[in-house]
């Protein structure tokens, strides 16, 4: 099995061999930089609200590699997955796939065996040669476009832009959901023909009382509750999804109360997951990129100031400095925590210590094997009313989320 290796000849490939299954009838892609595991939430559950048998493939998962594929909000079984990895096995042959590859073919496999209506499926990895672009979506949208992943989509916002539109599709409508996108996404819809709808300029939102306003042609006003997914960003992704199935009205068509039971109800482990620990409260956040920081870092400057201490671990291809620097204003210290002990892509102690320095200067700090041992230590000053926050990496988050029961009041 190979690591990352994009391009669709092989798993293409593989594709066709398995009878080239389509997932649903109607399918939704989902790509950008931050934001698509909560837009693939939002659309999930607009559509389930309507009564539609709906399928989600994201990606990475948090706890449990079910996650991964779901069907009418149910993770596959383990034994679904495994019969679908055998069909896979069996069909390839001597054609070397992926990690990521088996997992695409395997969703699309149950998908396409399950009777949906709708198949929502998020990128894993830039989108032009993402193996989720075997399929033709019948609409996609690009969330966020920021700098990650630099070693296989570029260096600048344009490059990556470029790559993110390769999910579009001639006289199909993409969703642009950021107000201000880089060129190079724009030139690349459209080359590829696509029909663009643009955040800011075909759709938008305002606030309204503790809910907000989506607008929309032909003077569309829909009135909208907060989401339960905390941070500021949500009603950007919320509205992009809407904009989204709204292009689909004449093959779909949804009753309007459908979207904002849809906004209420997303729900997405560790985004901004707070837990009551005695008077404190632990925040579980995926954020593993400099702009997803800075998303925290606004929540963080709306909430009332408390003692806060974030326990934060990255991988050597993230720019850790990057995300360490929006918090400097609201964090007091820093627990360090090992990765390179749990994957060979983990930052260790030292390289951690010197983002900090890069980002903060002298910073109090303290390194830790792992985050349960960070946890343990900080127990006491959470039940005391500290506020702790854990992120920088999936592998944080999930082990911060496997920390819980150790703690009865969680």
């Amino acid at each position: 099995m190979r690591g990352v290796d994009l391009g669709l000849t092989r798993v293409g490939e593989v594709w066709r061999r398995l009878g080239a299954p389509r997932p649903a009838p109607v399918v939704v892609t989902v790509a950008g930089t931050n934001g698509k595991g909560s837009t693939v939430a939002f659309l999930e559950a607009m559509l389930a609200a309507a009564g539609h048998r709906v399928g989600a493939y994201t990606s990475p998962h948090v706890l449990a590699y079910n996650e991964r594929v779901r069907i009418s909000g149910v993770d596959a079984d383990d034994a679904a997955l495994i019969a679908a990895f055998e069909r896979i096995e069996t069909a390839r042959g001597e054609v070397p796939l992926t990690y990521f590859e088996f997992g695409t073919l395997a969703a699309l496999l149950l998908f396409a065996d399950a009777a949906l209506d709708v198949a929502v499926l998020e990128v894993g990895l830039g989108g032009r040669l993402d193996a989720v672009n075997l399929i033709d979506a019948d609409v996609a949208i690009v969330t966020t476009i920021a700098l990650d992943h630099q070693d296989w989509l570029g260096n600048d916002r344009d490059s990556i832009g470029r790559e993110k539109a390769g999910v579009a599709r001639a006289g199909r409508p993409l969703v642009v959901a950021e107000n201000d996108p880089p060129e190079g996404l724009l030139q690349a819809a459209a080359e590829h023909g696509a029909v663009l709808v643009r955040a800011g300029i075909d759709y938008g939102f305002e606030p309204a009382g503790d809910g907000w306003i989506w607008n929309g042609p032909d003077a569309t006003r829909l009135t909208l509750p907060a989401p339960q997914l905390a941070a500021g960003c949500q009603r950007a992704n919320a509205a992009a999804a809407i904009a989204a199935l709204r292009t689909l009205r004449d093959r779909l068509p949804l009753p309007t109360h459908v979207f904002a039971r849809g906004v209420a109800e997303a729900r997405v482990r560790a985004r901004l997951q707070r837990v009551a620990i005695g008077a404190g409260e632990l925040m579980i956040d995926v954020a593993h990129n400099p702009q997803a920081a800075e998303v925290l870092a606004a929540w963080l400057s709306a909430q009332p100031a408390r003692d806060t201490v974030a326990v934060f671990g990255a991988l050597v291809d993230k720019d850790a400095a990057g995300m360490i620097a929006p918090l400097a204003p609201y964090v007091a210290e820093w627990e360090l925590v090992d990765l390179a002990r749990e994957t060979e892509r983990g930052r260790d102690l030292a390289s951690l210590a010197a983002a900090l320095d890069a980002a903060l200067g002298p910073a109090p700090r303290r390194g830790w094997a792992d985050v349960a041992a960070a946890l343990d230590m900080l127990l006491p000053r959470l039940q005391a009313g500290a506020r702790v926050i854990a992120f920088g990496s999936f592998l944080i988050a999930a082990a911060a989320l496997r920390w819980l029961p150790r703690d009865p009041a969680a």
